[in-house]
């Protein structure tokens, strides 16, 4: 049986870091080239955090799932595996807009999408914690934090 724990850390990783970005993503700030920087190796460490999130779903999480015999939890994963899409999409273009190229300028169309980009994960998260995760602690198959 897996633990949803790993998955609940990644989570709070990926909020934390987009809680961070939201303060240090502030013009004034971004003047600064070392706080440019940081703000970049935090945007490229939460992409690569997001990366590993989705990839040990689409491993740990979803395969249980989807060879259920219940077809509440089947449909549930395949809900949440179509709504992921768009957001990887989404975020694979960000990343080669914005990030590839380890530009440090910060203007007002990267911020205007970053915030897009945050509110999107943040949106996804929120539904696997409030739907997903629970569903599944109920189904027996994972288990919740020990506690």
């Amino acid at each position: 049986m897996v633990e949803l724990d790993e998955f609940k850390y990644r989570q709070a990783e990926i909020l934390q870091i987009i809680s961070d970005l939201r303060i240090m993503l502030v013009p004034e700030q971004l003047k600064a080239k070392p706080n440019a920087l940081a703000a970049h190796d935090h945007l490229c460490s939460m992409g690569r955090k997001l990366k590993e999130h989705l990839a040990a779903e689409d491993k740990g999480l979803y395969p249980p799932l989807l060879t259920h015999e219940d077809p509440k939890l089947k449909s549930l994963a395949w809900g949440f595996i179509s709504g992921e899409k768009p957001l990887r999409k989404q975020f694979d273009n960000y990343y080669q807009e914005w990030l590839k190229e380890c530009d440090f300028t910060f203007t007002e169309e990267f911020m205007n999408e970053t915030k897009s980009i945050f509110d999107l994960i943040e949106a996804r998260i929120e539904r696997e914690q409030t739907v997903l995760f629970p569903k599944l602690e109920e189904s027996g198959l994972f288990e919740a934090a020990a506690g």
